[in-house]
């Protein structure tokens, strides 16, 4: 077999993945680490700041890794990379560690500018994968599919990890009052937007965006830091975000001339 820069790339991205999944499961606890829900003084729960989700939302990694695992396996079978996707979901993937490592040793400020890193990463792969399209339904769905899951979703857990920073720094006041949370959750709403319709109504990001958020009002209509204000503001943050994104997907349907594969990212 010979060696060749597409066999680099395949070999980089399977064994991101690999430490990907080795992190989460030391994230989940089951490596005798200590959970990411109970690491750095349990910034990061449920209750820790009007931005945490409710512990069901953190779910959704679980269809992110098998997403980026679906995308593994298909690129050893697509060996061309046209849109040149695998080195940054590579990073991607190592920083998803990174993260997990940091929140555990406790340097929760750093693990924010880890997860900002993160963030840029998605972006420069959604911004590839609007510059050309799939070449197949299944490179739509693996490939698309699992970026812009992945992008919906960081964007919800970097406003509830910088609130975890803020409160982590001495702002717990901050970190916990409704009317800031109302401000993010507006600046959160209105990012959702800017991807709907730069995205072309991309239906994943905004499921995950709306996963996250509707379960961030969950938890503060029946938890600790309760605040119905922040509630109603994720909801409605959530509902502002998947009709932008059908708003978005209707006029793309209605513009565009029909193409072979359907843009599901």
């Amino acid at each position: 077999m010979r060696w060749t820069g597409s066999r680099t790339r395949q070999v980089a991205v399977t064994a991101s993945f690999l430490i990907c999944v080795l992190g989460a499961i030391s994230g989940a606890g089951l490596l005798g680490l200590v959970p990411v829900s109970d690491a750095a003084g349990g910034l990061l729960s449920p209750e820790s700041t009007q931005l945490a989700p409710a512990s069901p939302a953190f779910s959704v990694w679980s269809l992110i890794y098998v997403a980026l695992g679906a995308y593994t396996i298909w690129q050893w079978w697509d060996h061309s990379d046209p849109r040149a996707l695998g080195w940054p979901l590579a990073a991607s993937m190592l920083l998803n560690a990174v993260w997990i490592v940091t929140v555990q040793a406790g340097l929760i400020r750093v693990s924010v500018l880890v997860i900002a890193a993160l963030l840029a990463v998605l972006v420069v792969v959604f911004r590839r994968c609007l510059r050309a399209r799939p070449r197949s339904v299944v490179e739509a769905a693996v490939a698309d599919g699992a970026a812009g899951l992945y992008l919906g979703w960081v964007i919800i857990a970097l406003s509830a990890n910088l609130a975890a920073a803020v409160a982590g720094s001495g702002g717990e006041g901050i970190a916990r009052s409704a009317i800031w949370a109302t401000a993010a959750l507006a600046v959160i709403a209105l990012a959702g937007v800017a991807v709907a319709v730069l995205g072309r109504g991309r239906l994943t990001v905004a499921a995950t965006m709306a996963w996250g958020l509707s379960w961030i009002a969950v938890a503060r209509a029946t938890g600790e830091p309760a605040s119905t204000v922040t509630a109603v503001a994720a909801g409605t943050a959530a509902a502002v975000i998947l009709l932008a994104t059908a708003l978005a997907r209707v006029r793309t349907e209605l513009g565009s001339p029909p193409a072979a594969a359907s843009e599901d990212g």
